[in-house]
């Protein structure tokens, strides 16, 4: 329901590009953004766009959240990379199929993004 793409491995400094779409019947989308997980340590937001965006600390002026509403699609742009941004990159979804539909939460599957020193 989610798919995400463009991690990859990308040297320090360097930029990328993630993107996710939602697919199906979706009437209304509340908000999307960006979790990721680094090894041994706990999921952490990155950036989440609804009524308002919100940025984790440690990406405020490097990465910049956008979304596409007819295409439902969000993409994050990450910029000044650093190797601490080495993670497993999950998009995330919260929304309505239809006009009395309850909230959905809905995850992608994960999209690697690795930065060297």
């Amino acid at each position: 329901q989610l798919q995400a793409s463009g991690g990859g491995l990308v040297q320090a400094g360097g930029s990328l590009r993630l993107s996710c779409a939602a697919s199906g019947n979706i009437f209304s989308i509340t908000h999307m953004g960006w979790y990721r997980q680094a090894p041994g340590k706990q999921r952490e937001l990155v950036a989440i766009s609804g009524g308002r965006i919100v940025y984790a600390d440690s990406v405020k002026g490097r990465f910049t959240i956008s979304r596409d509403n007819p295409k439902n699609t969000v993409y994050l742009q990450m910029n000044s990379l650093k190797p601490e941004d080495t993670a497993v990159y999950y998009c995330n979804a919260v929304l309505r199929r239809s006009f009395d539909d309850s909230l959905l939460n809905y995850w992608g599957q994960g999209t690697q993004v690795t930065v060297s020193s």
